[in-house]
């Protein structure tokens, strides 16, 4: 905080002693800006600080429907794809042939994040990688069929 320095009466006034003499300390200059506001005004901080609030809100809103929205897809599609690529191995309409593969009915229905990652990495052995043979709309085609639950 910045201080006032006292101007004494018997130092002659230099060009310090009266460019500090104007200044008051942050304290006061508040005091004096709150009393000079009405009740029922809105300070500049306030508003910022309100508007900084509602933009934070706004973007945790649009970021959490970032997944939703990556992950809609066709579910006919996505069966389609699915007829071709995923039932050999995890059974027509998703009901496991046996059970060497994972049952997808049983797959949490709010990961899509791990399903992309599955589907376009593989599972070392146990499940081939996609990546070069799907696109985006064909894994959200296959997540929304996998979310009706076949």
């Amino acid at each position: 905080m910045a201080r006032a320095l006292p101007v004494i009466a018997s130092d002659p006034p230099t060009l310090a002693t009266r460019a500090t003499s104007g200044f008051k300390s942050a304290e006061a200059q508040s005091a004096k800006a709150e009393a000079k506001q009405s009740p029922g005004t809105i300070s500049a901080a306030e508003i910022a600080s309100a508007c900084f609030a509602c933009l934070a809100m706004t973007a945790l809103i649009f970021s959490s429907s970032l997944p939703a929205r990556a992950a809609d897809g066709d579910a006919e599609q996505g069966r389609d794809t699915y007829g071709e690529l995923c039932a050999t191995c995890h059974g027509r309409d998703m009901v496991n042939p046996g059970a060497l593969s994972f049952d997808l009915r049983k797959f949490p229905k709010d990961d899509f994040e791990r399903f992309k990652a599955s589907v376009l990495n593989g599972k070392g052995r146990a499940m081939p990688a996609w990546r070069d043979k799907l696109s985006d709309e064909d894994v959200a085609g296959l997540w929304a069929y996998v979310r009706s639950g076949g």
